[in-house]
């Protein structure tokens, strides 16, 4: 669901964040090309670069994005690319969704496990099964089991397209093993079979037959039910989707109708080789929301919002919130967020901003910790300020990552044949220009940096007022050091470039990112500039930097982006790049064999248009302004028995587009809602099907330009650049108070006995690291909060009391996992 505050219903939202380090000691025992994917079950949703030959290769790719579907299984496959075969997957790991909780937050090496087809499965299946007593012709009773095979859903990609799935269906026993099987489907992910089966359970005495088959009644308890699921290879072998197994002992004289989460085979992923394979080193954090309706996060919102104006604002909740998790980032993200949306955010950082610098001694290091300040601020400037970096940044880091000079000037790491005087200049290059771009960049940084900027500056100069450059080294520490020196050194993660560099190529932005740490501090130096630097090579870089002009343009620069009449204009000379990637779109017109088809484009959307490409950095083939756009939904895997599919409804005919996963599709779907959902010609109802053989396949209206027969999505976020779900914010705010109850109670504890004995006692140390300054005031927010989780408790305990009762297990949304017993 989009973001926005909001809606009755309760909405369960999903996200996974963290980081691919390394691998190390894989097979085979010499130097090849490896890459790493993150699968949902058996879903792609991200790849990383391909780091050529390494035994130890590594990846630093960190990953972020919401997951827009019920899983299993997350898997993380290492590969060995190959150019002329298919690539070939060395080993996985694989990660129950119920046990992610126990590496969240967490580095860890896993060992790699052994890639089994049998044990690569997805999807589930709906199944029903009856026992039918039958008289014979001689009046006697047998029992027949009725076995019908309704559906499948969710069922894998096979090499990138939908599978032509078949089943087979056997009762098993000591003695026998029947099978039947059903129609192949064909082109689908999600089959309808509707067939049904008849197998003999017992039979009369007086049956005879060749084989003498007699089945007495106690043998009921160990025959069971065996659905496996196939993909039809034709003229290759057939792949393995899944199995599932039930008892006959459960039915009795009952019909079973239920879902079941397909399983892999029981000797599936089972090897004795695992520690051969080599291991991965990741970080994981996957969360997962219950988010309620608007209302009842009212009281906790409000107490949140209202933290600037605590008197200290130590004893604020959102200053508590910080002090009680032992991560601070896990409360930034989504205090910061919070702030955000309701424009409460730069008063806050103001005031912890105080807090810091009463403790902050000398001028030199004002802001260089990682405090709370210093947190927020770096959390805002990457939410508020990716734009900004884009049309600053992302030419000139092309340039270098696309086209990389040679630019090492390190006598001990310069190799043989290099001339450190070329590395140099191409070095000197480099630096000038990104310098150039930066200082250059003012008019176009968002109006809540320069806010928070200006009020950083103010405070600095108020706290030092003798010395007259902390208030360009406030402004410095964060523009400078901590925003675009590291989007220059970590392109990657602040999506400027699609992976991590290169070694060569990460080695020059390290060098870049240095040289523009250097320069920007250069408005606020007291000392001798080349007097900070330990290496002798980059005293002789700087040299050819010593000019007033740059220091005099750095100190410009901070001005600027720290004056409240400094703002962005109200619009931009060129458009914002918002997305582009590789996707499939299926033709506009008709083929020369007069078949439509789907064709492989590069598409593009910016603040102005969506285009799609032949290729990247070609001219566009089609393109649709932004404010032509009428709406953006999903599509009906049936039109075209494809996944991830959305349609762009425009004054034409729809374009309608595959994606790649289910993650990449509710990005561009979400990205397209922002950017038109102030387009006044917006449609209100659309087809949630295709328009094929003449009629709507949703609605089986004749008529093409006929009104939609579904609602449009609603609730789109009011902010192109700053998608906050303000409702989710705060249900994860709940949640990190949730986990910290017993340190909450701790500080309780602490202000009463501080605020009884005038002081606080010796003996304990529970609450020596937090910060106190008026244990009445702590006391009083600490009660409110505690009161607050503990409603919101009732309320989400109430919510999964209707969930467990309405989901039953076996319903397709709570499917049954193993055996039925």
């Amino acid at each position: 669901m989009a973001a926005g505050d909001g809606g009755d219903e309760v909405r369960v939202l999903q996200n996974l964040r963290g980081k691919i380090y390394d691998a190390k000691h894989l097979v085979p025992n010499k130097m090849r090309d490896f890459f790493c994917t993150i699968n949902l079950d058996q879903e792609e949703v991200f790849r990383t670069q391909v780091v050529e030959k390494s035994l130890s290769p590594y990846f630093g790719e960190e990953f972020y994005f919401e997951i827009p579907r019920t899983f299993q299984w997350l898997s993380f496959y290492i590969y060995d690319k190959s150019v002329l075969q298919k690539d070939l997957r060395i080993g996985k790991v694989s990660i129950k969704k119920d046990d992610l909780c126990n590496y969240t937050g967490k580095e860890n090496w896993f060992m790699l496990q052994p890639v089994d087809s049998n044990s690569e499965v997805q999807g589930k299946v709906h199944l029903e099964l009856k026992l039918n007593e039958l008289i014979t012709d001689n009046g006697s009773v047998c029992q027949q089991l009725v076995v019908q095979i309704k559906e499948c859903h969710g069922l894998p990609l096979i090499n990138g397209q939908n599978c032509d799935p078949y089943a087979t269906v056997s009762l098993v026993g000591p003695s026998r093993n029947d099978q039947k099987k059903t129609k192949v489907k064909k082109k689908t992910s999600n089959p309808q079979f509707n067939e049904t089966f008849y197998f003999e359970v017992t039979r009369s005495s007086s049956y005879t037959k060749k084989s003498q088959f007699q089945v007495e009644e106690e043998d009921i308890e160990k025959l069971e039910v065996r659905v496996d699921l196939w993909n039809n290879g034709n003229l290759v072998q057939d792949v393995f989707l899944g199995e599932i197994k039930v008892p006959v002992k459960v039915l009795r004289n009952d019909s079973f109708q239920a879902w079941y989460l397909l399983q892999p085979r029981e000797n599936g992923n089972k090897s004795s080789k695992t520690d051969d394979l080599g291991s991965l080193r990741l970080n994981i954090c996957y969360t997962e929301d219950c988010v309620l309706p608007s209302e009842y996060y009212a009281s906790l919102r409000n107490l949140l919002l209202k933290s600037s104006d605590v008197q200290p604002i130590s004893a604020s909740a959102a200053y508590i919130l910080s002090e009680v998790c032992r991560d601070k980032y896990d409360a930034v993200l989504p205090l910061v967020r919070l702030l955000l949306h309701h424009h409460k955010l730069v008063p806050f950082v103001a005031a912890v901003a105080e807090l810091d610098l009463k403790d902050t001694q000398e001028a030199n290091t004002v802001f260089r910790g990682n405090s709370l300040a210093t947190r927020c601020v770096d959390e805002m400037m990457k939410i508020v300020g990716k734009h900004y970096l884009k049309v600053t940044l992302k030419p000139v880091i092309d340039e270098i990552c696309e086209s990389p000079k040679p630019c090492e000037i390190d006598p001990i790491k310069l190799r043989e044949g290099d001339n450190v005087e070329i590395n140099m200049e191409n070095l000197r290059y480099y630096v000038d220009k990104v310098f150039r771009e930066i200082v250059r960049s003012s008019i176009s940084c968002p109006t809540l940096m320069c806010d928070v900027f200006y009020s950083l500056r103010h405070l600095a100069a108020k706290r030092f007022p003798n010395d007259p450059h902390v208030q360009y080294s406030a402004v410095s520490s964060f523009v400078f050091l901590r925003f675009f020196a590291v989007a220059v050194v970590s392109p990657h993660t602040f999506h400027l470039r699609p992976h991590h560099p290169d070694a060569q190529t990460s080695r020059t932005l390290t060098l870049i990112s240095k040289a523009i740490q250097t320069l920007g501090s250069w408005g606020s130096l007291t000392k001798s500039k080349l007097s900070s630097f330990k290496e002798t090579f980059m005293c002789e870089f700087f040299k050819a930097f010593q000019e007033e002009k740059f220091t005099e343009s750095v100190k410009k620069f901070l001005d600027d982006v720290s004056s409240t009449e400094s703002k962005e204009p109200s619009g931009l000379s060129e458009p914002v790049h918002l997305k582009e990637g590789e996707m499939y779109k299926r033709a506009q017109g008709r083929t020369r064999i007069g078949k439509k088809n789907f064709k492989k484009r590069w598409f593009c959307l910016t603040s102005r248009e969506f285009t799609y490409h032949k290729q990247q950095d070609k001219e566009p083939i089609f393109t649709i302004p932004i404010k032509n756009i009428l709406a953006v939904e999903k599509l009906d895997e049936s039109s075209f028995n494809k996944k991830n599919m959305f349609q762009v409804l425009h004054g034409e005919k729809p374009l309608y587009i595959q994606a790649n996963n289910c993650v990449e599709a509710s990005e561009w779907i979400e990205a397209l809602c922002r950017v038109t959902r102030c387009n006044q010609k917006r449609l209100n109802f659309y087809h949630p099907s295709a328009f094929l053989n003449g009629n709507w396949l949703c609605c089986k209206a004749t008529i093409e330009n006929t009104v939609g027969c579904a609602r449009c999505t609603a609730d789109v976020p009011a902010d192109t650049q700053i998608e906050i779900d303000g409702d989710r914010e705060t249900e994860r705010i709940y949640s990190l108070f949730t986990i910290n109850m017993s340190k909450l109670q701790k500080l309780e504890e602490a202000c009463g006995s501080i605020a009884v004995y005038q002081g606080p006692r010796k003996e304990p140390d529970d609450y020596s690291n937090f910060t106190i300054e008026d244990s009445v005031a702590t006391f009083h927010t600490l009660k409110q909060i505690i009161d607050i989780v503990e409603k919101l408790n009732e309320s989400h305990e109430k919510y999964r009391k209707k969930r467990s009762s309405s989901a039953k297990y076996g319903s397709e949304e709570n499917p049954i996992v193993g055996k039925v017993s």
